[in-house]
């Protein structure tokens, strides 16, 4: 129960990018949100750079990564925080801050994620995806075209 209080208010996007072919893969959940561990609530809304609430206490992406190698059962070295990216999400229960990782492989790791009820999808594969799910997967595509 401890490693889900890390993610009261955060989630993690989980991405694949190939170093060579430049592929851009983001991990969705056998429920559908690409979310991790679990989706937004109804009624969330991406907010904008300028309606970003300042926090005074922050949980280091890493120690999200960290929680969601436990969860899903992965290698520590696995995933690495993308480092520079953090949006706001405006939720019914408060602000929720993603974030997200990048798998550290040459080759997608299809096969991992289907034995954990998750598949790698391209974004035009994830479309009809919530509104702040799509915003959240435009923001982080953009990161990761310009990285």
């Amino acid at each position: 129960m401890a490693l889900f209080n890390a993610f009261n208010k955060h989630r993690l996007l989980l991405y694949y990018k190939g170093d060579i072919s430049a592929l851009t893969l983001f991990a969705q959940h056998g429920n559908g949100s690409v979310c991790f561990p679990t989706p937004l609530p109804a009624l969330s809304s991406a907010l904008e750079q300028e309606e970003f609430e300042d926090s005074k206490v922050s949980t280091h992406p890493s120690t999200l990564v960290n929680a969601i190698n436990r969860l899903l059962h992965l290698d520590n070295d696995l995933l690495h925080a993308e480092a520079g990216f953090s949006e706001q999400i405006d939720a019914p229960g408060g602000i929720i801050t993603v974030h997200m990782a990048r798998f550290m492989l040459l080759d997608p790791p299809h096969k991992l994620l289907q034995s954990r009820d998750c598949r790698l999808r391209t974004l035009p594969e994830l479309r009809g995806r919530p509104p702040a799910e799509m915003e959240l997967l435009r923001r982080a595509y953009v990161k990761v075209m310009e990285s």
